[in-house]
């Protein structure tokens, strides 16, 4: 039975970590950073050499020269290295950098948050997704969606206590 790991296994793992991950009330940078951080921990506690800011293998767009960098990289000694891009927005920069990651041997994901939709990239690249939404200028993860307001009038009417009866 072949166990290699395609990549499927790896991105399922990482989005029910990140399933785990809230936020709320942050600014579009403060939430990328905050799921940087969780990847950086999932990482660690798979017990793999976690890098942030790790040198990629795509080259800077000119005028800038020498290489773009990826978010998080994971090193591991079962498998291929690991090459991840956190995104909000759909960026084709981001496809092109993870495409000549897979070419040079790495497993590509692709973390995108926000509101969605969220396009499939071209595999071998896998998508890991974070639903999250915007309010007042802010992201909140869609489970910390606060409680409906309530009115705190009283209901009109005559209200009264009804008896209990003993069972």
């Amino acid at each position: 039975m072949d166990t290699a790991d395609d990549g499927t296994s790896t991105a399922r793992s990482l989005a029910a970590y990140l399933a785990g991950v809230t936020f709320a009330d942050l600014t579009e940078s403060q939430a990328t950073a905050r799921l940087v951080d969780a990847i950086a921990a999932w990482g660690g506690e798979q017990g793999w050499r976690v890098y942030r800011r790790a040198p990629s293998v795509f080259p800077l767009p000119p005028p800038l020269r020498g290489n773009s960098v990826l978010d998080v990289a994971c090193a591991r000694a079962g498998g291929p290295p690991i090459a991840i891009e956190v995104d909000r927005s759909d960026r084709q920069r981001t496809v092109d950098k993870l495409l000549a990651e897979a070419a040079a041997g790495r497993l590509a994901i692709w973390v995108r948050w926000g509101a969605g939709p969220f396009t499939p990239p071209p595999m071998p690249v896998h998508l890991v997704t974070r639903e999250a939404v915007r309010r007042s200028g802010r992201w909140h993860t869609a489970t910390d969606m606060p409680p409906p307001q309530h009115s705190d009038r009283l209901p009109s009417g005559n209200i009264a206590e009804l008896p209990l009866e003993d069972a």
